[in-house]
């Protein structure tokens, strides 16, 4: 499951609808409007294996590693959030659950870099083209 931080601008949200890409919503769909940081990490542990976009930088931290879901902070302008999720999903690294779950990612114009849990050292991946 895909969820979006509240933060995800409603333009990238019908963009990710035309690609028919399926996503949640912060304030939308989940949890209430406003919710703060720390009570998203509760919403995340309650869904299926989600994969969770966001434009805060608070979220890129190694500690959040967690084998029940992936978190991606977009370090890219907001109206670049909906390519650089779909980059992310279609990234040879990333592209499956199975392949997210327990990471802590940064989606870059030039990279994505992320944490796996039990691996502590920082990976860098290029796009692919």
């Amino acid at each position: 499951m895909n969820v979006l931080d509240e933060n995800i601008v409603a333009q990238q949200c019908e963009k990710l609808r035309q690609w028919r890409i399926p996503f949640r919503q912060i304030g939308w769909h989940l949890s209430a409007h406003g919710a703060l940081d720390e009570n998203l990490i509760p919403v995340l542990h309650g869904l299926p294996q989600p994969t969770f976009f966001t434009h805060d930088r608070d979220f890129f931290e190694e500690s959040l590693c967690h084998p029940h879901y992936a978190i991606v902070y977009l370090d890219v302008s907001d109206r670049m959030a909906a390519e650089f999720i779909r980059r992310v999903l279609r990234h040879p690294a990333l592209d499956t659950n199975a392949k997210r779950l327990g990471i802590v990612a940064c989606a870059q114009v030039s990279s994505v870099q992320f944490w796996k849990k039990g691996n502590a050292r920082l990976q860098t991946e290029k796009w692919s083209k």
